[in-house]
């Protein structure tokens, strides 16, 4: 595997995805972690230090554990990750006078360096920099430069070490992708052999190891996620799975139909269906926090399981969905990363619960779980489902809750899917969607003066959720959506469109 410790970049799901993509095993660490407690050090092939936002030399620096540098396996620091390089063998790192973000012409010695084998002897690639390296450390030569920085690029004389400022994991980056390639085959000779078939066989032996002959509640959303992992599971100890699906009140137009239909069959009475809509409502009456109401919702969740199970024998563990994308987002580094959200099946739990968490899926990324779902022998018409939050609707009701907004904003995401559906695009993209804004706007609507809420409509494309284009979706088919919102949902007078790319944004509004 390729151990990848995250400096706090918003790039670093970009790395692991690359690895990914070529059939190499890769995990994602907090970059201060005690490597002496990592269990898998022997199994590591290569380490790559992500890029960041901190310089080096400030007092709050992030800095690995120091035995990083006595491991005798390839390193290989971009950006942030490289000046750690060159400052912890001596080098000088100082704010360089002309800063570098963008795009950038950077020259390769791909004629000696492994790193750039295959390359150009210049390449377009992505810089996003304040410091540089002003000193290159002892044992160390420069193997790559740009126009603003002389140092674009260093490797070790004698060790496999490397670092370079530029950023190769990211699509804008021409060619690099070949980095990559060339840092976990041609320095770690790393085999591309894992694949999600692999994994289902080794996680069914660790999940029957685990459980014994124990019981598992499975938080059942009827999303993508939860759908996989319970039918793992139930292939795997049978009927000592117990799914409970919660009707929170704030899920898809007849969700809790479609779950009954679908999945009555597969567990029959391991199935509970709980409506909950009351409690979920009253909690989050008046909440407007996006991290609070994520709080509340997973608390409740647990509420509800434990009440549900307490005629159960034997239920020692909770089985939940929780996939790579969710944990990355929701981990933070005390005082220094803050998360991006904290997802409710994540941040949301209790310090103290009575089950023990397992999650088969927390290691996989969302195209990597529907593959798995595949090779289960899931149908289409649950692997190809657009994601939808676990939360649900309260958070794509910006600011409080209340029954009104929720008829209304179901009511508009409802027709969002249908014309989506109708035009031959659902499974086209990643997913489509509408969120109600707290916000009112004067409209007129048959001569008569409104002050109405407005509907945002967002779709995206993407593979894995930790990165997302926005849709351009034809001009009739926004202005057919947008009519039939006005038209059918009351309280509505205004759409709006969302044009904005992850990262900066996030797909979700909350």
């Amino acid at each position: 595997m390729i151990l990848i410790l995250d400096f706090c970049s918003q790039y670093t799901q970009l790395i692991a995805r690359c690895i990914r993509e070529e059939k190499v095993y890769c995990e994602v660490y907090t970059a201060n972690i005690n490597l002496k407690l990592f269990q898998k050090l022997k199994q590591v092939k290569g380490i790559i230090l992500s890029g960041g936002f901190s310089s080096v030399y400030s007092t709050n620096a992030i800095v690995p554990d120091p035995t990083l540098w006595a491991l005798n396996v390839p390193i290989l620091g971009i950006c942030y990750g490289m000046q750690l390089i060159a400052s912890a063998y001596g080098g000088t790192v100082m704010q360089s006078k002309i800063r570098e973000f963008g795009l950038a012409t950077v020259h390769l010695e791909n004629k000696t360096c492994p790193l750039f084998k295959g390359l150009n002897d210049n390449e377009v690639l992505w810089m996003s920099h304040t410091d540089h390296i002003v000193k290159v450390p002892k044992n160390f030569h420069i193997i790559a430069q740009s126009e603003n920085t002389n140092c674009a690029g260093i490797s070790h004389t004698v060790k496999n070490i490397y670092g370079v400022q530029f950023h190769p994991e990211v699509k804008h980056s021409i060619n690099g992708k070949k980095i990559i390639q060339n840092f976990i085959f041609q320095i770690c000779h790393s085999n591309n052999s894992w694949n999600v078939k692999s994994y289902l066989c080794d996680e069914m032996v660790h999940i029957k190891n685990q459980i014994g002959s124990n019981k598992v509640v499975c938080a059942l959303s009827g999303g993508v996620d939860s759908a996989v992992v319970s039918i793992l599971v139930k292939k795997t100890i049978g009927k000592q799975l117990i799914c409970i699906y919660i009707d929170h009140g704030l899920q898809r137009y007849g969700e809790t139909e479609r779950v009954r239909k679908i999945f009555k069959p597969i567990f029959g009475s391991n199935l509970l269906i709980i409506n909950a809509k009351k409690m979920f409502l009253s909690k989050l009456k008046g909440v407007v926090n996006p991290e609070i109401k994520r709080k509340i919702i997973g608390n409740a969740f647990i509420k509800i399981f434990l009440d549900t199970t307490k005629k159960c024998k034997d239920v020692k563990f909770l089985l939940q969905g929780t996939i790579y994308s969710d944990i990355i987002e929701s981990y933070y580094i005390k005082g220094l990363k803050k998360p991006i959200k904290s997802h409710h099946n994540v941040g949301g739990l209790p310090n103290k619960m009575k089950f023990k968490i397992i999650e088969p899926l927390k290691l996989l990324f969302k195209d990597e779980v529907r593959i798995l779902g595949k090779n289960l022998g899931l149908p289409n018409e649950i692997l190809q489902r657009q994601p939808f939050p676990g939360p649900g609707f309260a958070i794509r009701i910006i600011g409080d809750i209340t029954e009104a907004k929720i008829k209304i904003v179901r009511k508009a995401d409802a027709i969002v899917t249908e014309e989506i559906t109708r035009s031959g695009l659902y499974n086209k993209i990643w997913q489509a969607f509408a969120l109600l804004l707290s916000t009112k706007t004067v409209g007129v609507m048959g001569d008569v003066r409104t002050y109405d809420y407005t509907i945002v409509i967002r779709a995206v494309k993407s593979d894995d959720a930790m990165t997302a284009d926005w849709v351009k979706l034809p001009y009739e088919l926004l202005g057919k959506i947008s009519s039939r919102i006005i038209n059918e949902v009351k309280g509505i007078n205004r759409v709006v469109y969302d044009i904005s790319n992850k990262p900066p944004a996030t797909i979700e509004w909350e």
